[in-house]
């Protein structure tokens, strides 16, 4: 067993006070994220508080406090690449989001997005090869993923509930860039006139699923972003956007991934 010094562990429980995540005090301190997690257990028990798994952690089922700027931005990274699922051996539930390694940034805002939504739920990485599955474990993803359900997204309806629907219109640039992020792209367009090339930036988002790819598009039309269906061959899977003013738009609130 490593031992670590009282000065380590009373570094550790002042960034935790401070609001620092547990992942990122044990990428710091080079502590185990499970030696992490018992300090702030033990710390918090000892102030009085109700750790972890005694807080109330769904907003549906108990009324717990929801970061609806968070959940806006992790929903649109399930509506887009996102899956639920069950294993053999696990009786909870996880949500994964497979990010690619070339984008370090994606992985971590998917990560904080996710701790942010299950504060009292441990976030972890799984390695693949090029990719990183971000994984969270919850009996109740379910209920805030009522989306969820067999077969895949494209082969079912996909719609909001109501109190979904209310948090996105209050964020809906977060539910875009969740959705760009998980199934989408900025990519550079070129063209030639006059003899000259000329190259110009576009987005993207595709996806199979009609419902999802309006959700997309409704929430663009509310924040003035104009839009077009572009077709793969007969397959009008592709949401373009590549007005200057609507590319503004999206470089500012989303963003290529990084």
């Amino acid at each position: 067993m490593e031992f670590h010094s009282l000065e380590v562990r009373q570094t550790a429980v002042t960034l935790l006070r401070e609001g620092v995540r547990n992942a990122e005090v044990a990428r710091k301190l080079k502590v185990p994220l499970g030696t992490i997690s018992y300090w702030k257990h033990k710390d918090r028990a000892k102030r009085g508080e109700c750790p972890g798994p005694h807080q109330p952690d769904c907003p549906r089922c108990d009324g717990s406090p929801l970061d609806t700027e968070a959940y806006s931005y992790l929903l649109g990274l399930y509506l887009g690449d996102g899956h639920i699922s069950r294993y053999s051996g696990h009786r909870v539930p996880n949500l994964m989001i497979t990010c690619d390694d070339h984008w370090p940034g994606l992985m971590d805002a998917t990560e904080q997005a996710m701790q942010r939504v299950f504060p009292f739920n441990q976030v972890c990485r799984v390695r693949k090869t090029g990719c990183h599955n971000v994984k969270v474990y919850s009996k109740h993803l379910p209920c805030l993923f009522p989306q969820h359900g067999p077969g895949r997204k494209h082969e079912r309806r996909i719609a909001l509930e109501d109190w979904q629907q209310e948090i996105v219109d209050a964020h809906p640039w977060e539910f875009i860039r969740g959705l760009i992020h998980s199934d989408g792209c900025r990519v550079t367009n070129w063209t030639v006139r006059n003899g000259k090339r000329y190259e110009y930036p576009r987005y993207f988002f595709t996806n199979k699923s009609d419902d999802i790819r309006k959700l997309c598009t409704d929430t663009l039309a509310k924040v003035g972003v104009e839009w077009t269906i572009l077709a793969r061959g007969s397959d009008p899977f592709n949401v373009s956007i590549a007005r200057r003013a609507s590319v503004v738009l999206l470089d500012a609130h989303v963003g290529a991934k990084y």
